[in-house]
């Protein structure tokens, strides 16, 4: 059961966090910010959020931003999840290469 409930809160999370990504790059014209995957911890004090950034050249300067910037972002998640959630948990943000990963698997095996 507590599976189901850390599953549920962490969509949530992905959801919102998913939305003010949206907001905050648009207007940084050509980069885009998503949130592949959020994993809460079993006490809701930790949530490890994975994001995918485009382009990947750009990837380790957005992610010190958005590092820079946890504390106004758990603010805004707050506010958006008040009702739902009682207490937010601390963000850990990740850089999630997977698609990039994919991206050179795939061009290996064209050759």
């Amino acid at each position: 059961m507590e599976g189901k409930r850390l599953d549920k809160i962490g969509r949530l999370l992905q959801k919102e966090l998913g939305d003010l990504f949206l907001l905050q790059t648009k207007g940084l014209h050509g980069t885009l910010i998503s949130v592949t995957s959020v994993r809460v911890s079993p006490d809701l004090g930790v949530a490890k959020v994975y994001l995918s950034i485009f382009p990947s050249e750009k990837a380790e300067e957005m992610l010190e931003s958005v590092d820079f910037n946890k504390k106004t972002i758990r603010y805004d998640l707050g506010q958006r999840v008040r009702m739902q959630l009682r207490k937010i948990p601390e963000l850990i943000f990740y850089l999630d290469d997977s698609l990039d990963y994919v991206e050179n698997i795939d061009r290996l095996l064209n050759k």
